[in-house]
């Protein structure tokens, strides 16, 4: 797995994208699949075609490109946003995901709906995007020569850019789709007592800003610390303080009360926290992905939970 630290595929597009991309396939050992994963709120034009045109597109082949969809929290005012409605119209392969979460009376609305946005569409009912790998590698479902009519008819109209696709001998990438919703039950845990002294080190990190943290008003906020959290007061934030437009939330997260790190994940209205042991530096790391979010108050917000003696 190679990560791209630029944030956003579209600044690095032709420059570490490309590159690393090329010196994976200079790798002696062959390869069966290159899978890029983009951010949730990309456009796939833009990155399909780095692989479907130019340099690539002699090495590599696109099979597909896939869109990952929350049943569970599914915005039914997507035509209103032009990256969301784009990742389903240009979806080879659309995963309705948390299908378990969903009555069928709702799913088949849904459905109903990707089929006014996208001709005979592909729709593959999930949950926890689990599904037999033979249904979306290989299939080579995704069109050049459709994209390519797609791609300039898109540009003219709407003259709109933003990122997002994956590819190789075969490849994939995923979005969630969420309403801006919060119920956040009471998630506790029984976790041994256990003190450390730390000194008073924190960071606060904004995300990269760009037009990529503003798209269409959807932004990200980044928060650091290496102080610890307490959990009571990290439950507090869940419960009574994050933002209604907080909408994908994950991290690293370090409680006071334990000695296993905790990574956080949040889709909609439900989030979960699972343990493991620390190999490196302990850290609270957590990203915050919503709607016309104020970044200061959030980052106040989590810098209140930070672990006090009082």
């Amino acid at each position: 797995m190679i990560e791209l630290n630029n944030g956003c595929i579209c600044c690095s597009i032709n420059g570490e994208l490309l590159n690393t991309v090329s010196k994976v396939l200079e790798r002696a050992e062959k390869l069966d699949y290159l899978i890029v994963e983009t951010t949730g709120l990309a456009d796939p034009l833009p990155v399909a075609m780095t692989f479907a045109a130019g340099d690539l597109r002699e090495k590599v082949r696109l099979d597909s490109i896939i869109t990952v969809i929350d049943g569970e929290n599914f915005d039914f005012e997507i035509n209103n946003t032009n990256v969301a409605y784009s990742q389903i119209l240009y979806g080879d392969i659309l995963l309705l995901n948390k299908s378990d979460l969903v009555n069928e009376k709702q799913l088949k609305k849904i459905e109903e709906f990707i089929n006014k946005i996208k001709k005979e569409p592909r729709i593959l009912r999930s949950t926890n995007s689990e599904v037999a790998l033979h249904t979306i590698m290989s299939v080579g479902l995704f069109e050049t020569d459709t994209f390519e009519f797609e791609k300039n008819k898109k540009y003219i109209d709407q003259n709109s850019n933003d990122h997002s696709s994956h590819s190789h001998d075969h490849a994939s990438h995923s979005h969630d789709h969420a309403s801006h919703s919060h119920d956040h039950s009471s998630h506790s845990h029984d976790h041994s007592s256990h003190s450390h002294d730390h000194s008073s080190h924190s960071h606060d990190h904004s995300s990269h800003s760009h037009d990529l943290n503003n798209i269409e008003g959807f932004t990200s906020v980044s928060y650091e610390t290496f102080e610890p959290f307490s959990l009571r007061k990290f439950q507090y934030f869940l419960d009574n303080q994050i933002s209604q437009n907080v909408f994908r939330a994950k991290g690293v997260l370090w409680f006071m009360e334990s000695d296993r790190k905790h990574i956080f994940h949040l889709s909609g209205k439900r989030f979960s926290l699972d343990d493991e042991e620390w190999t490196k530096e302990k850290s609270n790391k957590i990203v915050l992905i919503g709607k016309n979010l104020d970044h200061q108050t959030i980052k106040n917000q989590l810098s209140s939970c930070r672990f006090s003696k009082d």
